[in-house]
C-alpha cells in the first residue's frame, strides 16, 4: 500500500507492547520513519543520538507494525507549549538529563509570532551594542533571547533591528530547538489534561494528556507554558459589527478615507493606530481605562513611545483622539452605511424613566455627543486571556482573583488548586503584574530557570546551586553583582541574590535569583538552611512609577549619597535581616517595600550611567553597611597601605597577613568560584582565611617585620 494508508493502518492497530521504554522507542522510530519517509504526520525533533539506527527494511516493517498500537507515551515532565518559555524549560530539563516532551499543537515553535504582532514589528529591544563585552551585563539589555550555554544563540545573531520583525523570533526560536537538540513533538494539540490520584506506582498522582489523534500520554509533573494566546471578546449588542485585532485587515489602503474607532488602550490598540493613521479620516480610540505610558509606569507592558504617535495628532488636535468609557457597555448599530455608538447601560435607563414617565437625557440627545458622527470600521484591540479549555474539568486551575485572565498560580509557579500543576512564562504575570517583566521574554527566562531550580530541589533532589566565599570577599562580590547581574535588573522588586552567613560569619553562601516572596521557605524550597541573610535586589523608587507620575520633572534623581533611599530610578537595595522573616511577616506590607521590615536596609544612590563603582557615592557607603551588620573590616589593603596602617597603629590592618614567603598577600582581586563538587551544582570557599581571626595577635608581624617585608 501507500505508505500514507499503511501508516494510519498502524498507528489504529491495537496491538501493545509489555514494556514502557520499548514502547516509547517503537513510536520514536515510526515518527521518525514517517517524517522520513511520509514528510508529514506528528514530527519530533530529537537529539541526534535518539535518532533511528540503520535498520533492514524487513526488521524497520516489524517495528513499525508493534508501534502502531503504542497509544501511550510516558515521561516525568510534560511541557505544553513550544514558545520561548516551552523552550527555556525544555532547555533546562534537557541539560539536568531529564525525561520530558514538549508538547506543540503547530508545526514550529513560537507559533504564536507567526501572527502577532499583526503589523509584524516587536517592541522587545535588541541592543546589540552596549559597549560592554560582559555577556551577563548585556542582557540586561537584550530582550528576546533564551538563557544558553552558546554565546552564538543571542538573538542579535539574527536580526540587526532595535526592534526587530516576528518572523525573525520564529527563526530563532526553531533554530534553538535544532541546536540545543530539544524534544519537541510537534502537531500535536493538547486536550483533556488530568490528574490521577496517587496509586501505588505514583504516590504523588500523576497527569494524563490526550491529543487530536486521541493519543495518551502519561506524565508524573505537568507544566504549562502556552502564553495568553485566546482573545479577549466581550460581547455587548453589535459586537458582530467589530473586526478583532486577531483576523482584521492591515493592508493600509483599506482604511483610506475612512473613520475608525479602536476598542482598547494597550499596545495592540495603538500598533493598529500607528499603522492606519495616516490614511484615515480619523481614528479615535475608546477603553476604560486613561493611558499609561511605560516612560511613567516603568512597566513595559504598557504603551511604548514606539507606538504612541496617536497621542501626538490627539493632542495637537488633528482629528485623532482617545475617550474613556466601558466597552461592555457600549451598543453599536448600523444606520446608513455607517456604526453608531450608543451605552446600553443609558440606553436601559431611558426605557426604563419612559415607563415612569420620567426624561432622562442619553448621550446622543446632546448635540455635542463625542461619537455623534459614526464609523465606517470599529476594531477590537483587547488583549489575550489564558485557554483554560485544555483541562478536564477535574483539573481546572482556579482563575487569578487579581486578574482573572490568569490561572490562580503559588509563588512557586504551582495551580493554587492542582498538585503537580505548574505554569511557565506568561502566564506566570499575576505574580508580578504591572510591577516587573514577568510577562516578557526577558522577564520569563529567568523565572523559568527559577522554577527549574525548584523543581530539581522538590521532585530530583538537587540543592539550588550556590556559591561559597569567605566573607572578606563579600563587598566585591556584591560590588560585582550589582552591576553585572541580569536577573534582578530585568526581574526588579521580584528575583533576588541571597547572601547565607555560615561558620559564624567567615563566609557565605550566595544564592542567585530566588524569587523573593519565599524569602520565609528559603530552607524548604532550596535545601539550604538559612537565618542571618543580606537580600540584594533591585527596585524603583516607591512613589516614582505611575500613569500620573511627572517623571521628566527637575528633581526627579538625586545626587547626594546621604539621600540614596530617596533614589527615585532602578538601584540596588540591601535588606539585612539578623533573622529570617517568618511566613506571617511576608504578609505585613512594609510601606511600599517588597519585603517585610529588615533589620537594617541601605540603598545604594542611583546612578545615570547604572554603573555603581564610584569610590565614594557608592562603594564606601556600601562597604560601611556591610562592615556594620558583619562586625568585619572588609576593607582590603595593598602592601603600601598596610605599612601605612602598621607604623600608625602598630599593627597590620585584619585583611593584612604575611606568608611563609614574606610576601604581603594580593586579595584585592575580585573573588571567583572555587572547585565544583561531584553531584550537585555547589562551589566551595577558599582553604586560606585572611580574617583576624585566623591570625592570633601573637603571631601578626610587628610594623617593623611588616616594613622589611614590603620594602
Amino acid at each position: 500500500r501507500p505508505w500514507s494508508q499503511m501508516v494510519g493502518v498502524l498507528r489504529c492497530s491495537s496491538s501493545s507492547l509489555p514494556h514502557t521504554q520499548a514502547r516509547q522507542e517503537f513510536t520514536t522510530i515510526l515518527q521518525l520513519w514517517s517524517v522520513g519517509v511520509m514528510g508529514g504526520g506528528s514530527k519530533i525533533t530529537e537529539p541526534s543520538t535518539r535518532h533511528a539506527p540503520s535498520l533492514s527494511s524487513p526488521l524497520l516493517l516489524l517495528l513499525v507494525l508493534l508501534a502502531g498500537g503504542v497509544s501511550s507515551l510516558n515521561h516525568d515532565y510534560c511541557v505544553v507549549g513550544a514558545g520561548p518559555a516551552g523552550l527555556q524549560m525544555g532547555y533546562f530539563l534537557h541539560k539536568a538529563g531529564r525525561d520530558y516532551i514538549i508538547l506543540e499543537r503547530a508545526n514550529h515553535s513560537g507559533s504564536f509570532f507567526s501572527k502577532y504582532p499583526r503589523h509584524r514589528r516587536l517592541i522587545s529591544i535588541n541592543k546589540r551594542y552596549t559597549g560592554h563585552i560582559n555577556q551577563e551585563f548585556n542582557l540586561r539589555h537584550d530582550w528576546n533571547s533564551l538563557l544558553s550555554d552558546d554565546e552564538s544563540l543571542l538573538f542579535k545573531h539574527f536580526s540587526s533591528d532595535f526592534f526587530p520583525e516576528n518572523d525573525s523570533m520564529v527563526r530563532y526560536l526553531n533554530e534553538f530547538v535544532v541546536r540545543q537538540g530539544l524534544r519537541v513533538r510537534y502537531n500535536t494539540a493538547v486536550r483533556d489534561i488530568r490528574r490521577v490520584p496517587s496509586t501505588v506506582q505514583q504516590p504523588s498522582g500523576y497527569f494524563t494528556i490526550r491529543d487530536q489523534h486521541n493519543r495518551h500520554y502519561t506524565c508524573r509533573y505537568m507544566i504549562v507554558a502556552t502564553g495568553m494566546g485566546i482573545p479577549n471578546t466581550p460581547t455587548f449588542p453589535g459586537s458582530d459589527l467589530v473586526h478583532g485585532y486577531e483576523d482584521l485587515q492591515i493592508d493600509p489602503s483599506y482604511y483610506e478615507g475612512k473613520s475608525v474607532l479602536i476598542l482598547g488602550r494597550g499596545n495592540a490598540a495603538f500598533e493598529t493606530a500607528d499603522a492606519i493613521y495616516g490614511v484615515t479620516n480619523v481614528v479615535h480610540m475608546m477603553a476604560r481605562t486613561r493611558a499609561r505610558l511605560s516612560w511613567n509606569t516603568h512597566y513595559v507592558g504598557d504603551l511604548r513611545a514606539v507606538n504612541n504617535a496617536l497621542l501626538d495628532t490627539y493632542q495637537l488636535k488633528s482629528l485623532d483622539g482617545l475617550l474613556e468609557a466601558a466597552v461592555e457597555d457600549m451598543r453599536l448599530e448600523r444606520r446608513d452605511g455607517r456604526i453608531f455608538v450608543q451605552f446600553a447601560k443609558t440606553f436601559k435607563q431611558i426605557n426604563e424613566s419612559k415607563e415612569s414617565g420620567e426624561h432622562l437625557m442619553s448621550e446622543n440627545d446632546f448635540d455635542n455627543f463625542s461619537l455623534r458622527e459614526g464609523y465606517d470600521v470599529v476594531i477590537r484591540c483587547l488583549g489575550f486571556k489564558f485557554d483554560f479549555s485544555i483541562f478536564h474539568n477535574s483539573t481546572m486551575p482556579r482563575r487569578s482573583m487579581k486578574k482573572s485572565k490568569y490561572p490562580g498560580i503559588k509563588h512557586t509557579y504551582e495551580a493554587q488548586n492542582v498538585p503537580g500543576l505548574y505554569f511557565a512564562g506568561t502566564v506566570t504575570h499575576s505574580l508580578d503584574y504591572r510591577k516587573s517583566a514577568g510577562g516578557f521574554i526577558h522577564g520569563f527566562r529567568y523565572t523559568v530557570r527559577a522554577l527549574h531550580r525548584l523543581l530539581e530541589w522538590r521532585h530530583e533532589g538537587q540543592r539550588w546551586p550556590v556559591t561559597s566565599y569567605a566573607t572578606r570577599d563579600l563587598l566585591n562580590v556584591l560590588v560585582r553583582r550589582m552591576n553585572e547581574a541580569s536577573a534582578p535588573y530585568q526581574m526588579s522588586a521580584y528575583l533576588a541574590d541571597i547572601v547565607v552567613f555560615r561558620d559564624d560569619g567567615e563566609t557565605f553562601e550566595l544564592l542567585q535569583e530566588f524569587p523573593v516572596r519565599l524569602l520565609a521557605r528559603l530552607e524548604e524550597m532550596t535545601g539550604r538552611e538559612a537565618e542571618e541573610v543580606i537580600v540584594h535586589l533591585m527596585d524603583y523608587g516607591p512613589d516614582f512609577s505611575g500613569p500620573d507620575k511627572d517623571t521628566f520633572r527637575e528633581d526627579r534623581a538625586v545626587g547626594d549619597p546621604m539621600e540614596a533611599h530617596r533614589s527615585n530610578f532602578l538601584h540596588p537595595i540591601f535588606y539585612y535581616y539578623k533573622k529570617l522573616p517568618i511566613e506571617t511577616e511576608m504578609l505585613m506590607n512594609w510601606g511600599k517595600m517588597p519585603l517585610p521590615r529588615p533589620t537594617r536596609v541601605h540603598h545604594v544612590l542611583e546612578d545615570f550611567l547604572t554603573d555603581w563603582t564610584a569610590q565614594q557615592s557608592h562603594i564606601l557607603p556600601l562597604r560601611r553597611f556591610l562592615e556594620f551588620v558583619t562586625r568585619r573590616d572588609l576593607r582590603h589593603h595593598h602592601a603600601h597601605s598596610c605599612l601605612t596602617y602598621a607604623l600608625t597603629n602598630g599593627h597590620p590592618p585584619p585583611l593584612c597577613s604575611l606568608g611563609s614567603s614574606h610576601n604581603v598577600w594580593s586579595i584585592h582581586t575580585l573573588a571567583s568560584p572555587q572547585t565544583q563538587t561531584s553531584g550537585e551544582t555547589e562551589y566551595v570557599s577558599p582553604t586560606i582565611n585572611l580574617t583576624s581571626s585566623a591570625v592570633p595577635s601573637s603571631l601578626r608581624p610587628s610594623a617593623a617585620t611588616l616594613a622589611s617585608a614590603t620594602s
